[in-house]
Formats: structure tokens, C-alpha cells, sequence
């Protein structure tokens, strides 16, 4: 059992930063590939970026790209999300996900074995 507490979120304006954090619980974090998903109301929890287990490989969404990094700490059992840049469109509640293998499963969110409770980030204009 995995249990992933997120924090960070909160209310930015556009062209602002903001770096979200996922805590997990257990000693078997680094077997998990990790993810970011999010939802905005109305929409579908699109994955935003993705780590691998040992960190080495990364995903992003092309919406983010170039604006957001995802990292791990294995040895502290968290991973990050650093938002540069943030955009209107980046408005939604943050979720953290894990998937025990490879980082392709968390291309689909029905494949996730675990998540937060989720995080809300507006950006205002």
C-alpha cells in the first residue's frame, strides 16, 4: 500500500511559478514510476508529466513542455513538479499517481495503482 500526500498548490499569476510535491508513504517508492496528472472542471485528468523508477527517463505533455520539470528523490520518497511560466490554461487540481513498472503506464490513468487527494494551482491573468 502506497499512500501519496501532495502539497504546493495554490493562487499564481500568469508568467509566475510554482514547484508541487508528493510525499509517499512505504519502502517501495523506487519501484513506482511516478506521474502529474491534472483536471480542470469539466475536463479529463490528463497526464501532465511522468518519471521513471529510477528517474533517468521523463515524459511531458506537449502542453508543458519546456515549461515544467518532474523529479524524484528515491531516498526520500518524494517527487516534484517545478511550473515555470504558468499560463490560464494551466488552472486545474494537481494529482499525484504512481504505477508500480514502467513509466508507459501511466500514459493511461486507469493504470495507476495509486493516488493523491490532488492539489488545486489557479493562474490568474
Amino acid at each position: 500500500q502506497v499512500q501519496l500526500v501532495e502539497s504546493g498548490g495554490g493562487l499564481v499569476q500568469a508568467g509566475g511559478s510554482l514547484r508541487l510535491s508528493c510525499a509517499a508513504s512505504g519502502r517501495t517508492f523506487s519501484t513506482y514510476a511516478m506521474g502529474w496528472f491534472r483536471q480542470a472542471p469539466g475536463k479529463e485528468r490528463d497526464l501532465v508529466a511522468a518519471i521513471s523508477r529510477s528517474g533517468v527517463g521523463t515524459y511531458y505533455a506537449y502542453s508543458v513542455k519546456g515549461r515544467f520539470t518532474i523529479s524524484r528523490d528515491n531516498a526520500k520518497n518524494t517527487v516534484s513538479l517545478q511550473m515555470n511560466s504558468l499560463k490560464p490554461e494551466d488552472t486545474a487540481v494537481y494529482y499525484c499517481a504512481a504505477a508500480e513498472g514502467f513509466l508507459s503506464s501511466l500514459y493511461h490513468s486507469e493504470k495507476a495503482d495509486y493516488w493523491g487527494q490532488g492539489t488545486q494551482v489557479t493562474v490568474s491573468s
